[in-house]
């Protein structure tokens, strides 16, 4: 793809959504044990895209993650950057982009979504940008628009945020605004978080 075509597409979004293991982690599941028995998941994540995502919202770009697993501390880190969405438990996830079509009144042109396995690749193929972490499966590099030169968990999605204001005409408006060395107030109660979409959905 020619980077005035990329330039076209990243100038579109509104919306970045992303899957969790693989690309805002490396991976890897680890499993601590309770006070109380049983096991609880744990993951890590990247104060690169950490990042990149605040200064998306600060711009007017809305973030939400889709995956496929049900844990905890992924409300959590969305929590922590106010993002807008988390719809956990869905290995498909063509309903829930059709659902956030509808909630954010937008096209699917206006949304980037990052992916990192052959479960992303039907979303990927719907949306405006399309990007695949460097660590992703081959076919799922196949099928994107853009293909970071980081591995998940390593600042894949902050490459892709850059990307997006970057080609938004907006990095000059980034860089002055990092010198007021402040974050806006995290917005964590407008977090929505979905396990379940109504039948037909």
């Amino acid at each position: 793809m020619t980077n005035a075509e990329l330039k076209k597409r990243a100038g579109k979004i509104k919306l970045l959504l992303t899957d969790v293991d693989g690309v805002l982690t490396d991976g890897k599941l680890y499993f601590l044990p309770t006070p109380r028995g049983g096991f609880e998941e744990v993951k890590g994540f990247s104060a690169l895209d950490g990042i990149g995502i605040m200064q998306l919202k600060a711009f007017g770009i809305s973030s939400g993650i889709i995956t496929g697993r049900n844990a905890q501390i992924t409300v959590e880190r969305a929590k922590m950057l106010s993002m807008k969405y988390v719809y956990m438990g869905f290995l498909s996830k063509l309903a829930p982009l059709q659902d956030l079509l509808r909630r954010e009144k937008i096209s699917s042109e206006e949304v980037a979504y990052i992916g990192d396995d052959v479960t992303d690749i039907p979303i990927m193929r719907k949306v405006g940008l399309a990007c695949a972490a460097a660590s992703a499966t081959a076919e799922t590099k196949k099928t994107a628009h853009y293909v970071t030169k980081a591995k998940g968990g390593e600042g894949a999605a902050r490459e892709v945020c850059d990307l997006i204001l970057r080609h938004k005409g907006l990095w000059k408006q980034v860089m002055a605004r990092v010198e007021q060395a402040r974050w806006d107030k995290n917005n964590a109660r407008g977090l929505l978080v979905i396990t379940e979409l109504p039948a037909g959905r």
